[in-house]
């Protein structure tokens, strides 16, 4: 069975779609979007087994969503990056060439580790928000720079690389 829930948080609305118990699809949208990108049917409203991790999140247990599991398809390369993600601490995020080795490949695959961020369905318990560029700043976020820097910000991150 495939639920979702929507949850408020204080930069929007946050969804979360899972499959038995397993979180597929999280976001900054509306929940028939994240359920579009799935190209899945049969999805009813209830209550998802993450939702109390995410409040948990939310109210200052930063490691709260490190237990959530979760699973998203791609190819071993793009597993092992977003396997990567999941170990980046709250408040201590890493470069795309960092995140690379990170996941066992050299450096120069930056690339490949911006492209695991872009792909990533389950933001932000899979955090490509602690993901930034080397040349500074944020960076893009497919929910927008003023959630991405919340949520850096939430988990005390206060400077821009």
């Amino acid at each position: 069975m495939i639920v979702y829930q929507v949850l408020p948080t204080p930069v929007g609305q946050l969804s979360l779609v899972e499959r038995d118990g397993v979180l597929v699809a999280a976001g900054f949208v509306d929940p028939s979007t994240l359920i579009g990108r799935l190209g899945v049917d049969g999805v009813v409203e209830g209550e998802a087994q993450a939702a109390r991790a995410v409040q948990d999140y939310l109210d200052g247990k930063l490691d709260a969503l490190d237990q959530i599991p979760v699973e998203q398809p791609g190819t071993p390369r793009r597993q092992k990056l977003l396997a990567a993600m999941r170990d980046i601490p709250a408040g201590s995020p890493v470069t795309y060439g960092e995140l690379a080795e990170m996941a066992g490949m050299p450096r120069s695959a930056a690339r490949a580790a911006g492209g695991a961020c872009a792909g990533n369905l389950i933001a932000p318990i899979v955090p490509c928000h602690r993901v930034l560029p080397v040349t500074g700043g944020y960076g893009g976020y497919l929910y927008g720079a003023n959630v991405k820097e919340w949520l850096l910000r939430h988990e005390g991150y206060r400077t821009v690389v």
